[in-house]
C-alpha cells in the first residue's frame, strides 16, 4: 500500500482504484516535455498507475502505447510510438527494445533488482544509437520509494562483490 501511495493512489479491499495526488504524474509530464520530443518508456508497477498515466497523456494529447503486443514493440522500435509503458515483469529477458529510444523513466520502482536491471537493459545494450542512456527515477520524497532505491542499491552492491568474488576464485583455480 505504501508504495501505491508513494504512486498517487491504492486499490480498496474491493480492488477498486482510490486516488490521492497527481505528484508523479505531474513529474513524469515535466520528463516528458524535457525530453523534447525524442521517445520515452515508461516503468510502471501498478495497473492503475498505467491508467492514469494514460489519461494523464491523453489529455495532453501525448501519443502513447503500452508495450503489451508484438506489433506494438514493433511500432515503439520503427519510432512511431513517442511515448511507451512497459510492465518491469513483462520486460524480461530478450525482449529487445534498444531501437525505440534511449530514455527510460521509472514511474513506480519494484524491489526486485532482477527486475529492475532486466528494465534498464532493455535500453541498454547492444544495439543501442545513442551514446547514452538516460535512466529518471520519480522518487516522492519521504515515502517508501527512497527505501526502494536504497534497498536496490544494497542489493546490486551485495551481488557485484559476490560476482567479484567468483570471478576472482576463477582465477586461483584457473592458475
Amino acid at each position: 500500500k505504501l508504495c501505491q501511495l508513494a504512486n498517487g493512489g491504492i486499490y480498496d479491499a474491493e480492488h477498486n482504484s482510490l486516488f490521492f495526488h497527481e505528484r508523479k504524474l505531474d513529474a513524469l509530464e515535466d520528463l516528458i516535455e524535457g525530453a523534447n520530443g525524442r521517445p520515452v518508456l515508461v516503468a510502471y508497477w501498478f495497473k492503475h498507475d498505467a491508467e492514469r498515466i494514460e489519461r494523464r497523456l491523453r489529455k495532453q494529447k501525448i501519443t502513447f502505447a503500452r508495450l503489451d503486443t508484438m506489433d506494438s514493440i514493433a511500432d515503439w522500435n520503427s519510432g512511431k510510438i513517442p511515448v511507451a509503458c512497459i510492465h518491469p515483469a513483462s520486460a524480461g529477458h530478450g525482449l529487445n527494445l534498444q531501437a525505440g529510444g534511449n530514455t527510460l523513466i521509472w514511474f513506480g520502482l519494484t524491489w526486485s533488482l532482477e527486475l529492475y536491471q532486466q528494465t534498464n537493459a532493455r535500453l541498454w545494450r547492444q544495439g543501442q544509437r545513442a551514446d547514452t542512456v538516460v535512466i529518471h527515477h520519480i522518487i516522492a520524497e519521504d515515502t517508501i520509494d527512497e527505501q526502494i532505491m536504497d534497498a536496490l542499491e544494497r542489493k546490486d552492491t551485495t551481488q557485484t562483490a559476490l560476482m567479484n568474488a567468483v570471478k576472482a576464485q576463477l582465477e586461483v583455480w584457473k592458475r
